[in-house]
């Protein structure tokens, strides 16, 4: 890899915001296990094997940031889903299932879109807060 390129992305991941970096993460994810698909496809045992695994490390991490606590049941089935998406990677690696992948794949869109949207959301929210304590009149 380009030492420049290699440079910028650490300084990128290094700037990202929280949230930036789940998303940076889940496109990794689907990166990885697309990659996956087409070691498959090409019969490269060793690329589908490190593919999958790099993503199944990055779900692993979203297991073990996720405070359940806190989070309650949200948090709780999450973890569970999480879960089973690393399951049907095993089960994928050792099958070398397509269709596992793709399902998988399926499951990280859907959570990319719900949290690149709850994310929108929060920042119109914080926004507007922002805007309304600016517009509050100053107690002396």
């Amino acid at each position: 890899m380009n030492p420049y390129l290699k440079q910028y992305q650490q300084t990128q991941i290094q700037t990202a915001s929280p949230e930036k970096i789940l998303i940076m993460l889940y496109d990794g994810a689907i990166q990885f296990l697309n990659k996956a698909k087409c070691a498959i496809e090409n019969k490269n045992i060793e690329d589908t094997h490190n593919n999958i695994i790099s993503a199944q490390r990055i779900i692993t991490e979203f297991m073990n940031t996720l405070d359940l606590q806190q989070g309650g049941e949200m948090a709780k089935n999450l973890y569970n889903l999480y879960e089973y998406l690393h399951y049907r990677l095993v089960q994928a690696n050792l099958k070398k299932d397509i269709s596992m992948l793709d399902e998988v794949i399926a499951h990280l869109k859907d959570l990319k879109q719900t949290w690149e949207e709850a994310i929108k959301i929060a920042m119109r929210e914080r926004n507007q807060q922002s805007i309304t304590t600016e517009n509050q009149p100053q107690s002396v």
